[in-house]
C-alpha cells in the first residue's frame, strides 16, 4: 500500500518566508519515494483573516463582545469600514504585488491608525533615512498589529501575529492549562484554522499528518488541529515533531496529550517519520519505531529502535519548497532593528551548512542534545547543488543559513564555490566571532554575496565569556567585527545579561563595551536576551559549578526545559532589563552614544571600569599577523590594464610597470618594477578562483623568487601591494 504524508506547519511562525522544517522533510521523503505534500497553515490563516471577508466576520464577533472595550478597541471599531476597505490592498502591498501603494500608505491619510502608531514619534529618526518602500511596510505592519491587538482583546486571547497561545506552551511542566484550553469552546481563529485544515485534508487525502512544532507558539494550534483530525477523520495517523518536542518533551508522560496526537517524535525527523510510514504500510511493528512516544494500554511509552540508523546530511536530499504558496508571504517590518528587519522583510530560502555545532561547548546551550552535539558538515559542492535546486523551485535567490554557528572553513569553501559557479545570490548566516574571520576571508564572503552575519557577543565580559566557554574575547570580537564591517557585511550581536555570577559591575561594563562598538561603527544591530537556564545545558546539568541552585528537581509530566533557579551572587538582573534595551534601541539609531550609562537606569549603578577609548584603541592598533605559508592565495578580479614607463632618479633609469585594476565601482593602480609587474601578470591567471587547486603562499613565494630579484616579503607585505586585496587578491 502506498502511504501519503501531509506535513503541516501550524500557526504561527514568520510571515515573510516558510519555516524550513516541512521543506526539509519533504525533500527527504522524495529521496525515499514516499508521496508527500506540505502546507503552511500559518500563512493560510493570516491571509484568510486579514482579508475583507475575514475582517467582516471578525468585526461581527467584536460587536457581540460582552466585555468592556478599551479606548483603543473602541477607536478601531469606529473605523471598521476603513479597515475593511483597505485590508486587501495592504496585504497585496506587503506580498509585493502592488508596490506603488507605498506612496499612499506613507502619506498617512489612507490607513486607519490606532494604538500601535503611537510609537512612531520615537521611530521617525530610525525610519527617516529609509526608503519609501521600507517605511510603508513598517506603517502597514503597525496596521496589522492594531488589528491583532483588537483580536486579542475581544475575539481570541491567545492570538499573535507570529505566535499563537505561546504562554500556554512555554515551560508548561503540567499539561493542565493547555488541556483546559483545548477542551474549551473554539475561538474565531480556531474556527478559521479548522475550516482551512478540513479543506486541506479533503484535497490531499493523507494517511499520515505530521505537524512540525518548532516553538511554543505553534503548540496549541498543532494540538487543536490534531484533536480535530482524531475526532473527525480518525483513519489518519497524527504525529508531531520539531524543535519544541526535541527540547521540551523528552520526559513526556501525560497520556492526555495523545487525545490529540498518535505519535510524538524526537530529534532529526527523517528516520522516525520513515518508520511511521513503514508502520502504516505494515512492513514494521510498533516496537521498531524510532525515537517515538505513543500510548500503550493507557500509559505513555517511548520506543527507539537503535538498529535503525539516522540519515547523514548528504543523504536527506534538497529541501523541497514546491507546493507552498510562496507568493502569499508577507514582507513586514516590525521594529527598527536592522537584523530583525532583515529577518522579517523579504523571502529567504533556509539552508543548513552542517548538522550540529562545530564548537559545541557554550555552557548555556543545549549541548547534550543531538541537534547540537552531532556535528556533520556538508561539502561546498553539495550546498551549491542545493542552492541551485532551490532557486529553480522558488525563483528566489536569498538564502539564510540557519546553523547554530556556520563553520568558517566551510564558509570559505562555499564562497569560493559560489563564485566559481557564477551564482548571483544574497546570503547571511549565524557565526561565532572567532579569529578565523580575517580581513581577506570577510572580503571573500562579501564577494560571494554575504550581506550580514549574526553571532553571540553574549555578556561582553572576558571573565564571563571564559565561564561560558565561548572561546572568544571582547577584543577578538571587536577586531572581527571591524573586518566584517570594512567588507560591507552587517554585524548583529546577540547579547546576554543575567548569566550566573554576573555582577552589577560586569553588567555596566558589558554595556560600555557594546556602546563603544556602536560608536566605533563595528556593530550595526544587537539584541539583549535575559539568560535562561535549560535542563540540557552544562549550567542546568551542573548548576553547582556556576554557583546557582535549582529551586526544584521535580520532573513534570509534560514539558521540561527551563529551570527555575536562584543565583547565589544575589545580583538583581531583572532590574537592568529596561535600561539595557532602551540604551541599545538608541545606539542602533546612532543616538545618545555619549550619554553617561547611569542615565539609562532609574536606580544607582556603579561607574564603568572600562577605559573610554578601549575599543577604539584596539581597532586603531597596527597589528601584524603573519600569514602562514600554507595559506591559499586566490584572485577574484579581472586582469589589469597595463602600461610601461621609465623612471629616472639622479641619472639612473629603470623600467616600471603600471597595473590598473578595475572594480565595478572604482579602479586601483599599482606601480611596481617591470620585472615584478610581468611576474604578477603571469601569476594572476594561475590564482583564478576557477582553478580548483589553489596555490599556497609558499608556492607564490617560490614563483616570485624564481622570476624576480627582490625580497618577496618586502614586496608582498608592504604598500602598495597590501592594498590590492580590495581588488580581490586574497590570502585565505
Amino acid at each position: 500500500m502506498s502511504v501519503k504524508v501531509l506535513l503541516i506547519m501550524p500557526p504561527f511562525t514568520q510571515l515573510n518566508t516558510p519555516y524550513p522544517a516541512t521543506a526539509y522533510l519533504k525533500g527527504f521523503l522524495n529521496t525515499r519515494g514516499i508521496t508527500a505534500q506540505h502546507a503552511d497553515l500559518g500563512i493560510d490563516v493570516t491571509t484568510a483573516l486579514y482579508s475583507r471577508a475575514g475582517f467582516t466576520a471578525m468585526f461581527d464577533r467584536v460587536t457581540k463582545y460582552s466585555g468592556e472595550l478599551s479606548e483603543n478597541a473602541l477607536r478601531i471599531l469606529a473605523l471598521k469600514d476603513a479597515y475593511t476597505d483597505t485590508v486587501d490592498s495592504v496585504i497585496a502591498f506587503l506580498q509585493g504585488a502592488d508596490p506603488t501603494m507605498a506612496h499612499r500608505i506613507c502619506r498617512r491619510e489612507w490607513l486607519p491608525e490606532a494604538g500601535r502608531f503611537a510609537q512612531l514619534a520615537d521611530l521617525d529618526d530610525a525610519f527617516g533615512s529609509m526608503g519609501i518602500q521600507e517605511r510603508a511596510r513598517h506603517l502597514a505592519t503597525l496596521y496589522l498589529e492594531d488589528i491583532a491587538d483588537l483580536i486579542q482583546e475581544c475575539v481570541d486571547p491567545w492570538f499573535g501575529l507570529s505566535r499563537y497561545a505561546e504562554r500556554l506552551g512555554r515551560s508548561a511542566n503540567s499539561f493542565d492549562e493547555l488541556y483546559t484550553a483545548l477542551n474549551s469552546r473554539e475561538t474565531y481563529v480556531d474556527e478559521l484554522l479548522l475550516s482551512l485544515l478540513e479543506r486541506l485534508l479533503n484535497t490531499e487525502t493523507p494517511d499520515i499528518v505530521a505537524f512540525s512544532v518548532p516553538f511554543p507558539g505553534n503548540l496549541y494550534a498543532a494540538l487543536r488541529c490534531g484533536g480535530w483530525i482524531k475526532k473527525h477523520m480518525p483513519h489518519i495517523s497524527v504525529a508531531m515533531g520539531g524543535g519544541f518536542p526535541n527540547t521540551e518533551l523528552r520526559s513526556l508522560s501525560d497520556s492526555r496529550v495523545f487525545e490529540f496526537l498518535d505519535f510524538v517524535t524526537l530529534d532529526d525527523g527523517e528516520a522516525p517519520l520513515e518508520a511511521l510510514v513503514k508502520l502504516r504500510e505494515g512492513s514494521i511493528t510498533i516496537q521498531q519505531l524510532k525515537r517515538t512516544f505513543l500510548v500503550q494500554e493507557g500509559s505513555v511509552v517511548y520506543i527507539d529502535n537503535t538498529d535503525m540508523p539516522d540519515y547523514g546530511m548528504g543523504q536527506v536530499g534538497t529541501p523541497d519548497y514546491t507546493g507552498l504558496p510562496l507568493n502569499s508571504y508577507i514582507s513586514a517590518i516590525e521594529i527598527a532593528n536592522p537584523m530583525h528587519s532583515l529577518w522579517s522583510d523579504g523571502r529567504w530560502n533556509k539552508l543548513t551548512m552542517a548538522h550540529g555545532c562545530y564548537w559545541g561547548k557554550c555552557t548555556f546551550c543545549d549541548t547534550s542534545l543531538d541537534y547540537i552535539q552531532r556535528y556533520e558538515p556538508l561539502t561546498a559542492a553539495v550546498l551549491c547543488d542545493r542552492i541551485e535546486d532551490i532557486i529553480a523551485q522558488t525563483g528566489q535567490t536569498g538564502f539564510h543559513f540557519v546553523d547554530e554557528a556556520a563553520p568558517p572553513v566551510l564558509m570559505r569553501s562555499l564562497a569560493l564555490e559560489i563564485i566559481r559557479r557564477g551564482l548571483n545570490i544574497s546570503w547571511w548566516a549565524n557565526i561565532r566571532f572567532e579569529k578565523a574571520f580575517t580581513r581577506d576571508l570577510c572580503q571573500l564572503l562579501r564577494a560571494s554575496g554575504c550581506i550580514a552575519v549574526s553571532g553571540g557577543l553574549e555578556v561582553a565580559s572576558d571573565r564571563l565569556l571564559a565561564l561560558i566557554d565561548k572561546g572568544i574575547t571582547v577584543a577578538q570580537v571587536a577586531k572581527v567585527n571591524k573586518n566584517f564591517t570594512e567588507a560591507g557585511i552587517m554585524v548583529h550581536a546577540y547579547l546576554m545579561y543575567g548569566f550566573p555570577t554576573q555582577t552589577e559591575q560586569e553588567t555596566i561594563d558589558s554595556l560600555e563595551m557594546v556602546r563603544q562598538m556602536f560608536a566605533a561603527g563595528v556593530l550595526r544591530s544587537a539584541f539583549w536576551h535575559r539568560f535562561a537556564m535549560t535542563v540540557h545545558s552544562p549550567v542546568g546539568l551542573q548548576p553547582e559549578k556556576f554557583m546557582v541552585v535549582k529551586e526544584t528537581d521535580a520532573v513534570g509530566t509534560f514539558a521540561n526545559n527551563d529551570v527555575v533557579y536562584t543565583d547565589l551572587t544575589g545580583a538583581d538582573h531583572d532590574s537592568f532589563s529596561h535600561g539595557l534595551r532602551k540604551s541599545l534601541h538608541n545606539y542602533m539609531h546612532g543616538a545618545f552614544l555619549d550619554q553617561p550609562l547611569h542615565k539609562w537606569f532609574d536606580f544607582k549603578t556603579p561607574r564603568t571600569t572600562v577605559p573610554q577609548s578601549y575599543i577604539s584603541d584596539l581597532l586603531s592598533a597596527q597589528e601584524y599577523t603573519e600569514a602562514r605559508d600554507t595559506s591559499k592565495v586566490v584572485y577574484l578580479g579581472r586582469m589589469p590594464a597595463v602600461s610601461y614607463f621609465t623612471k629616472t632618479h639622479k641619472g639612473d633609469q629603470w623600467e616600471m610597470c603600471s597595473l590598473t585594476f578595475h572594480g565595478v565601482r572604482y579602479a586601483t593602480t599599482l606601480k611596481v618594477s617591470r620585472e615584478e609587474g610581468d611576474w604578477l601578470l603571469s601569476l594572476l591567471p594561475a590564482l583564478s578562483v576557477a582553478n580548483m587547486k589553489m596555490m599556497t603562499l609558499q608556492e607564490v613565494r617560490n614563483s616570485y623568487e624564481a622570476a624576480c630579484s627582490g625580497d618577496f616579503d618586502i614586496f608582498w607585505f608592504n604598500k602598495p601591494m597590501n592594498t590590492i586585496y580590495k581588488t580581490g587578491l586574497l590570502v585565505l
